[in-house]
């Protein structure tokens, strides 16, 4: 099968392009033909090598980390889907490589494919989804009436974080550039700071939640807009203890980690508040409610672009522009 891989970590490094066995099939594991993958900040990290101590991979390594398309395979002791079945799915992170014709998936990590969505618009969906669904629900026990920051509106994970936050009757304020105001107001926002023109840490206080995605600046003015008990949640990080035990990661790992992390823990709890780092995690379970809430119409995909399969590496460079209104598709089949 055709494939685009790495094989070796390079800031900014092309991706190669080859042909490659099709993986192998475990007996929980479905077999996907790959009709559409997007791409994610996290591609390019990965690419980039920024990741090798947290996930070890082994190189040649195929990239990618979203897959919408269709069984043609299953293993012995799957029971929950057939060759013909539509789904999307976010591969486990040690079984990445969507970025490939075929792909070989736990079914705990794969789910049914929203019936209103294109195969391109469903491919939008897992990763950033999940992401914020382990963020405000699971992590942020998010409620009704309370406040959520969410940063970066008008990326991946913070317009899908946007209307999930609305579903959940939060009141959702999120920071954006002046190009994309009216964009994250139609998804819900209720309160819109441009970064551009206003400081959010002189315009916020009192919030339960902060979900960030930004550098290490935004992360500690983060601090002061929660309110005492409040939880400011990073996907971008430092990784904290809690992750390193989680992931599995050696004693010098982990002290690493707590080392890194351990000025904004400290300054969280000055505060009466908490830090944790999130890297998301697969589930099919999640993904089949949050497929209830698009066919219900209360989350949508934003596509900015198509990319086709040869032009994985302008997609590539393209998410690293920054200039993307949403996520960053390319057709496979």
């Amino acid at each position: 099968m055709k494939a685009f891989l790495i094989d070796r970590y390079t800031k900014g490094g092309a991706l190669r392009m080859g042909e490659v066995s099709e993986p192998e099939l475990r007996e929980t594991d479905v077999m996907v033909q790959i009709h559409a993958t997007s791409v994610n900040p996290l591609d390019a990290k990965i690419r980039d090598g920024e990741f090798k101590l947290i996930l070890p991979y082994r190189l040649p390594l195929i990239l990618g980390n979203d897959a919408a398309g269709i069984v043609v395979r299953v293993g012995s002791k799957v029971s929950r889907f057939k060759p013909g079945d539509e789904v999307y799915a976010r591969p486990s992170k040690d079984r990445i490589g969507t970025f490939a014709e075929f792909i070989a998936m736990d079914e705990a990590d794969v789910a049914m494919k929203p019936k209103n969505l294109t195969m391109e618009e469903a491919a939008s969906i897992p990763l950033v989804a999940l992401t914020a669904w382990q963020v405000l629900v699971e992590r942020g026990n998010l409620k009704s009436g309370q406040k959520v920051l969410i940063h970066a509106g008008s990326g991946g994970v913070g317009m899908i974080a946007i209307q999930l936050a609305k579903h959940l009757r939060a009141t959702v304020a999120t920071t954006t550039s002046t190009a994309n105001v009216d964009l994250v107001r139609s998804l819900g926002a209720d309160i819109v700071i441009d970064y551009k023109k206003d400081d959010f840490e002189k315009v916020l206080h009192g919030y339960d939640v902060v979900l960030n995605s930004l550098g290490t600046d935004t992360l500690e003015k983060s601090l002061r807009v929660l309110k005492p008990g409040g939880k400011l949640i990073s996907i971008s990080g430092p990784p904290d203890p809690a992750f390193a035990k989680k992931n599995g990661s050696g004693w010098l790992l982990r002290q690493a980690m707590r080392l890194l992390s351990f000025g904004i823990r400290r300054k969280a709890r000055n505060r009466h508040v908490s830090y944790s780092f999130l890297f998301m995690a697969p589930s099919g379970e999640q993904l089949r409610q949050i497929a209830s809430l698009i066919e219900a119409g209360v989350i949508r995909p934003i596509v900015d672009r198509v990319f086709p399969f040869e032009q994985t590496n302008e997609a590539l460079a393209y998410v690293e522009t920054g200039r993307a209104k949403g996520k960053v598709v390319i057709t496979v089949k």
